[in-house]
């Protein structure tokens, strides 16, 4: 069986290196069994720090497609042109994508039109707001998507109404647990912990990311108001780039005077992974970030009105607050004060989805 896992973006490689493992270790066990790994982009993505793939314990991409371009049509366009070619040219008879990229979607449709089998990992996940562009790639992957990979019942059960057969479906469990996992005895602390006096326990980690969220500068700034000023002497640690560092930064330049806040460097998977677990709690508009703080029992702060792993709120340590300054300081508030629910893992969050998604495509070959 020859697999093709496509990654779209750098969070991709975090989600799919528990797979490689998986069919390295099913080769070993005789199983004909070959992978390759495709990135959407270039050899030399910013975004891809040279120590991820060394972290990650996996080699770097086989193939990279070459795209790079900012708008979301392009990105679409010239994927499905360069991914055409590479199927067209490698025998393959399932293609593995993640999670909802413009990307995402283009190598599903593409590898429809060619006939070959489609896995969908991280499927079933909806905001339920078809004004979002990552809506209506979930919707259209999971719609070509032959296997529905799903991390829970929410998201099996959304698959279900959308019309998928049951026999499509495979509830495998959160992969990215894999990952945390396989490397939670091989955290690096990093050295801003020490530069900065930080105290284990004694911090929240900051992280920001949606471009929505950073282009309303005024609301945003009410918020890292709040936010700040709920923490009191609770510094607030930030591994920024790119236009969220630009916005925090514009905004600590117009504070003034001194702030909890504390803008450091971007960190490497190991440092990162290193800093949440060790936190106070966590404040971020990333669903893998808030995945990592429930495994890890960390409180976490999500600035969205919704999640695409509901578990994190119903069972594990997340609360919502949308992009809400007030309901944002309440929050800071309470975990400050040590005042968060109780929390717990969800139900098949034990780092063996690689090996099931490995075994249901060994039997469905």
């Amino acid at each position: 069986m020859n697999i093709c896992i496509v990654a779209g973006a750098r969070p991709n490689f975090i989600k799919v290196a528990p797979i490689i493992r998986a069919v390295g270790k099913a080769r070993e066990l005789g199983e004909d069994i070959a992978y390759r790994l495709v990135y959407a982009g270039v050899e030399d993505d910013p975004t891809l720090e040279p120590t991820l793939f060394d972290d990650l314990q996996i080699p770097r991409p086989d193939v990279f497609l070459g795209v790079d371009s900012k708008s979301l049509n392009e990105i679409t366009g010239r994927v499905m042109g360069e991914f055409e070619k590479y199927l067209e040219q490698n025998p393959t008879d399932v293609v593995i994508v993640v999670d909802d990229l413009a990307s995402t979607m283009a190598a599903a449709i593409v590898t429809k039109k060619q006939g070959i089998r489609l896995a969908h990992l991280v499927a079933g996940t909806r905001s339920f707001d078809i004004k979002m562009p990552k809506e209506i790639n979930r919707l259209v992957i999971d719609g070509l998507s032959d296997l529905l990979f799903t991390a829970g019942d929410g998201a099996s059960n959304i698959a279900t109404r959308e019309g998928a057969n049951l026999s499509q479906i495979y509830k495998v469990g959160n992969i990215l647990m894999d990952t945390l996992r396989f490397n939670r005895n091989r955290w690096q602390r990093p050295a801003a912990v020490d530069e900065l006096g930080l105290q284990e326990q004694r911090y929240i980690v900051f992280t920001l990311n949606r471009k929505a969220l950073i282009a309303d500068r005024e609301n945003l700034f009410a918020m890292l108001d709040s936010m700040d000023g709920a923490a009191g002497d609770i510094p607030i640690v930030a591994p920024l780039r790119g236009l969220a560092r630009e916005a925090v930064e514009e905004w600590m330049k117009a504070k003034g005077g001194e702030v909890a806040l504390r803008l450091i460097s971007p960190l490497s998977y190991l440092e990162f992974g290193w800093l949440t677990a060790n936190a106070m709690g966590v404040i971020t508009d990333s669903g893998n970030v808030a995945e990592e703080a429930t495994f890890n029992s960390v409180p976490c702060i999500t600035l969205n009105s919704y999640t695409e792993h509901i578990e994190t709120v119903r069972v594990g340590s997340n609360v919502l607050v949308g992009e809400n300054p007030e309901q944002l300081a309440l929050c800071v508030e309470d975990m400050v004060n040590g005042k968060w629910k109780k929390s717990a893992i969800p139900d098949r969050w034990d780092g063996r989805t690689a090996d099931r998604i490995v075994q249901i495509l060994l039997s469905e070959a």
